[in-house]
């Protein structure tokens, strides 16, 4: 493997001294930057052309990527890019960015991204409960992590707000938006499942109350055949006595009371409140 290949492996971007403790010599670092190959961004501190901003910027800082900065290094959901970079600091800090403190598990070394399970701790105590509650669900779907695991690393009434999080999570979701969603049916004391399958009609993402279908649709559901599909299911569904609703992504981020007003009026026709 030559330099090159390993700041591939380790994210585009290290210190020389990581380089040096994995067996390159000063003399093929040198020669690899001479070459145009790779570019010194300040001494002790190297990377490929067009490195990510956010992990040359962890590098830069003597940090890790974490938090929600950490989310798409770890393919995990992620509701929001981040205003500021966070990192995860032993000491010092970085203009500009949330410095997160404390770590129970090793990095993703030589990646300068905090483990996943650092990652979510940092998430649960610092993001809002639907942003953090998106991460974890994802973490959870993939099999990376469990509730319980989560739950003894956040001991104490100062993790108490952080627990609380987890309480919103129950890994049924198939999509971060489906998270939000769920959060906010349940928000309002309406009676809601997930990822149930009706006879005749297939696997719906939200059934209310018994009778009302709430579809969140993503970028596959403008595809011809997914529109053929999902005409036949709501028609299917209408026949078979419920009522459907479908929303997309910027109806349940940016428009909720929108999307909760149209799921009232609905509800309000059979349940009593």
């Amino acid at each position: 493997m030559d330099v090159n290949s390993y700041l591939q492996y380790a994210g585009s971007v290290a210190r020389t001294g990581t380089l040096l403790q994995a067996g390159f010599s000063e003399r093929s670092i040198r020669n690899a930057v001479t070459a145009g190959d790779v570019v010194r961004l300040r001494h002790g501190i190297v990377a490929l052309p067009g490195a990510g901003p956010d992990l040359v910027a962890a590098v830069l800082a003597n940090g890790l990527l974490c938090c929600a900065s950490a989310a798409p290094h770890h393919g995990l959901w992620r509701l929001h890019p981040p205003e500021r970079l966070h990192l995860l600091c032993r000491h010092g800090a970085a203009a500009g960015a949330v410095i997160h403190r404390g770590s129970v598990v090793p990095p993703e070394f030589p990646r300068p991204v905090a483990g996943l399970t650092d990652t979510l701790l940092h998430a649960l105590r610092c993001l809002p409960p639907v942003e953090a509650a998106v991460m974890v669900e994802s973490a959870l779907l993939q099999g990376r992590t469990t509730l319980d695991y989560l739950r003894q690393r956040l001991p104490g009434n100062r993790n108490g707000a952080a627990r609380a999080v987890l309480e919103l999570v129950d890994g049924t979701a198939d999509s971060a938006i489906e998270v939000v969603a769920r959060l906010l049916f349940r928000s309002q004391g309406i009676y809601t499942r997930t990822q149930v399958a009706l006879p005749g009609i297939g696997i719906v993402d939200f059934l209310l109350e018994g009778f009302l279908i709430v579809e969140i649709d993503g970028s596959s559901h403008l595809e011809r055949a997914q529109v053929k599909k999902d005409r036949g299911r709501n028609n299917a569904s209408t026949l078979t006595g419920y009522a459907v609703l479908r929303y997309g992504y910027a109806d349940v981020v940016y428009n909720p009371q929108k999307v909760l007003d149209e799921v009232w009026q609905v509800l309000r026709g059979r349940v009593i409140r």
